[in-house]
């Protein structure tokens, strides 16, 4: 924890229908301009091959590390404004998306509700949500399994591609 009874925070973006890189950008501009959410990290850009669904193009996924006042169940909630706001259609499931940001851990906090589970559920079979986060924080956890070093270690990683020749920025200081 950082200042109060803040504390970190792991959203995944990916996106892959319109202007990709744009759109990420755009996740990670309104993400800061939450109050009560500091960004303290953005990862690389990773280009990813689809799981599950339908045959659909590649996504662009990054990982933001926030520090963050807000409960899981408000960080939920305005990540889903934040997917609103870029047009997501909750359609076909992992279906086509222009952007997805999911909520992967909130500190160590395990939650178990219908709507929202912490840490994801899913998160320690996703490389493209894995790789980043440990590009980021090579001493990252995933509450309950360990370092995320050690779960990608047990991942198929092919499907990931660092995209060195694309960047998100965080917004500069006003």
């Amino acid at each position: 924890m950082t200042r109060g009874d803040a504390r970190q925070a792991v959203l995944g973006l990916g996106s892959n229908q319109g202007d990709r890189l744009l759109i990420l950008q755009g996740a990670v501009e309104a993400l800061e301009a939450t109050d009560g959410l500091t960004v303290l990290a953005v990862s690389d850009i990773y280009e990813t091959d689809p799981v599950g669904g339908p045959q659909q193009p590649d996504f662009l996924n990054a990982v933001v590390v926030v520090d963050t006042t807000l409960s899981p169940r408000a960080l939920l909630e305005r990540a889903q404004a934040v997917e609103h706001d870029f047009a997501r259609v909750r359609g076909e499931r992992w279906g086509p998306r222009t952007l997805d940001v999911d909520l992967i851990a909130v500190g160590d906090v395990v939650v178990d509700e219908p709507d929202l589970v912490l840490p994801h559920p899913r998160a320690a079979e996703r490389a493209f949500v894995l790789v980043p986060w440990a590009q980021v924080d090579s001493a990252a956890v995933l509450p309950g399994l360990g370092l995320v070093s050690d779960v990608i270690a047990t991942l198929e990683t092919r499907g990931v591609r660092h995209r060195r020749d694309l960047a998100l920025r965080p917004d500069p200081p006003t």
